[in-house]
């Protein structure tokens, strides 16, 4: 509930020195969505949204309900600052329009009160979107811009047609041009009508200086149908979501990714992403995406910028967490999630999504195992690849960093195969933030180097056989049925327990503590055994690994 009628005058006479009514006529019949008005609209009767802006808007001083029902101006009388007339059944009709309502109710709240008004805005209760930021705005132009009506529009610019007076379709437009060239076309809103007293009749609220006020698309729904009502829910039910995450050479990019992963499947709401300015690839990755990105030089900053914006759901996705940390985070955030969290401050948030480390400990907020796999959208929609007992192709690829330059041991290895007459084409998919000494292929050895893929899937439905590290792309390899030989990054990474043989890898452990010769050995052997190949991969694809995201989306908004 907004000011008091006394508080708000104040203003608007410091303000404006004009006394201003809203007028929201709210009809109880509605045959297109029957009851509309007071039906709940996220929970609240949908006249309360015109209700709670005008009672909020300081340019405001006097609020009438004008209805029908009594149902709504029952609802209405619990506002104390609201006044209610009862409507006609004369008023009342389909065929009516709003001006000799608006001039009804005018005219009686004048009787009532003893006095006249300056300005008159009807609001209609069909706008739940419009913010009384933006009712503010208008009234404040319309006052000092001296205008005698202002109408809310919306600008939807568009290439039309119509009918001549033959009944022909004809266009409205001379020369066809792309939207962004076209000139301005203001479709009305319906969230307000503002006028001069002086031109409120039974016929008509408009003066002789018209002008239209552009609110926000995001704004201007009009709930006419039951569409308009589900668009209007969807925008109200949006939640702000903040991801924290980093990625650079030592820690990787695959907090990074998947953070955009989860973040693609929520358009929904509004995401925003924050992330340490010293990753520079991470950095670099996210800006890429196109999203919104904050980047924090301390701690201090990040905590600076949650109690600023207060976020309905942060997602943090920076490995271990400490108990203060997250006390800290839920001090401006209704949720907390965090990611691979195996520190203390796991037990304090509201969930733990923990898919890689399935031996870690379980909470009761924690969910762990592969069920919480979050898949890029191009694994959800590929197909397998397909088995053949030759292999003709490896994949090998380490992440979008590669520390341990792992690359270039694979790629000594992939030339002397070749050179000693092993004809396979070596696929090396290297990611945007590696540094090693790889950067182009040996076309004459059969390796080919690509950076920065759009699509790995691509090359991994290609694969016979694939060389990784023991990461997130294990479970793409899985998804991809293409049997592998992993080698871990760290220590961490090994306590990635997916990535063994009964889910169908050959896992040779931490990458610098294996030699070349157990990593070629391996190879030669996976070569020449194609029935343990099709074994790996038959153990690949029985794992069930495409339904993550949408769990774990569910966990993030706590459904």
């Amino acid at each position: 509930m907004g000011e008091s009628p006394t508080f708000n005058s104040a203003i608007c006479c410091h303000d404006t020195r004009e006394s201003c009514l809203a007028v929201i006529p709210a009809r109880g019949g509605s045959k297109g969505i029957p009851r509309k008005n007071m039906r709940l609209m996220h929970g609240r009767p949908l006249i309360e949204y015109s209700i709670e802006n005008a009672l909020a808007c300081r340019y405001i001083d006097t609020v009438v309900v004008s209805s029908d029902s009594d149902e709504i101006l029952s609802f209405a009388e619990q506002f104390d600052q609201v006044e209610c007339l009862d409507r006609s059944s004369e008023l009342s009709k389909d065929a009516v329009t709003l001006d000799p309502v608006v001039y009804d109710a005018v005219t009686r709240m004048e009787q009532k009160l003893g006095r006249s008004f300056d300005t008159v805005v009807t609001l209609q209760p069909t706008s739940p979107l419009l913010s009384c930021e933006t009712l503010e705005a208008a009234l404040k132009r319309f006052t000092e811009e001296e205008w005698d009506s202002m109408i809310s529009v919306v600008n939807s610019p568009h290439l039309s047609w119509t009918k001549d007076e033959t009944g022909t379709i004809v266009p409205e437009y001379t020369v066809r041009l792309n939207r962004q060239q076209l000139p301005p076309r203001y479709l009305e809103t319906g969230a307000f009508f503002i006028s001069k007293r002086a031109y409120i009749t039974p016929t008509s609220r408009l003066g002789e200086k018209i002008s239209v006020f552009e609110v926000p698309s995001k704004e201007s729904i009009d709930i006419d149908d039951r569409e308009d009502w589900t668009a209007c829910e969807a925008v109200l039910a949006r939640k702000k979501i903040a991801f924290r995450a980093d990625g650079h050479k030592e820690l990787g990019l695959g907090h990074v990714y998947r953070a955009l992963t989860i973040a693609y499947t929520l358009i929904e709401h509004d995401v925003i992403f924050l992330t340490d300015a010293s990753s520079h690839e991470g950095v670099e990755r996210l800006r890429a995406s196109n999203m919104p990105v904050v980047e924090l030089n301390s701690e201090k900053e990040f905590f600076a910028w949650l109690k600023e914006n207060r976020p309905d759901v942060l997602v943090n996705d920076t490995l271990d967490t400490s108990a203060q940390y997250v006390q800290h985070c839920k001090k401006y955030a209704e949720r907390v999630v965090t990611f691979e969290d195996l520190g203390p401050g796991a037990r304090f948030a509201d969930a733990v999504v923990n898919a890689i480390y399935e031996g870690a400990p379980k909470h009761s907020n924690t969910y762990v195992g592969k069920r919480y796999v979050c898949l890029r959208d191009e694994f959800l929609i590929s197909r397998p690849a397909s088995f053949f007992e030759e292999v003709r192709r490896i994949l090998v690829t380490f992440g979008g960093t590669d520390p341990l330059d792992l690359t270039s041991r694979i790629f000594r290895l992939a030339r002397e195969m070749n050179a000693n007459g092993v004809k396979i084409v070596f696929d090396f998919v290297i990611g945007p933030g590696y540094s090693g000494s790889v950067y182009k292929g040996d076309p004459s050895h059969g390796i080919e180097v690509s950076r920065g893929v759009a699509r790995v899937s691509d090359h991994m439905r290609s694969a016979d056989l694939a060389i990784c590290s023991q990461g997130r792309t294990t479970f793409e390899l899985a998804t991809m049925g293409v049997p592998a030989i992993v080698l871990a990054q760290n220590e961490r990474e090994r306590l990635h327990t997916f990535a063994q043989m009964d889910n169908g890898f050959i896992n040779l452990g931490l990458g610098n503590e294996v030699s070349d010769e157990d990593i070629s050995a391996t190879v030669y052997w996976l070569v020449s055994a194609g029935s343990i190949r099709r074994e790996m991969r038959r153990l690949m694809l029985a794992n069930d690994l495409k339904g993550g995201i949408s769990r774990v989306k569910m966990i993030l908004l706590g459904e």
